[in-house]
């Protein structure tokens, strides 16, 4: 019974982070779930969030998310590492063009 007492606590030890550090795709993500997954963001800013995402497309960047009434830096400075853009990828530099 220990054994497996220690088990579980190990168990519980090493998955408490990961639930801790989810992150969440503003682009994707429901009201319900962008309320559970950020400091900050209930309900109402959260629907406020999907409405601004419907109404205009998705976010192409976290500071995107400025716009939408009643999400400010400290909000997203709050969220910033829980928050994800699937599919976008860092700008790079463009490739110079050389001709022929």
């Amino acid at each position: 019974m220990k054994l497996f007492r220690r088990f579980l606590f190990c168990l519980c030890c090493l998955l408490l982070p990961a639930v801790a550090f989810a992150q969440v795709d503003i682009n994707h993500a429901d009201a319900k779930t962008l309320a559970e997954s950020l400091s900050g963001v209930g309900l109402v800013k959260a629907e406020a969030i999907v409405a601004y995402r419907k109404a205009n497309g998705p976010f192409a960047r976290v500071e995107d998310l400025r716009k939408v009434k009643g999400i400010g830096s400290k909000t997203i400075e709050a969220n910033r590492d829980a928050i994800v853009i699937v599919g976008s990828t860092p700008e790079s530099p463009r490739p110079m063009f050389r001709g022929p």
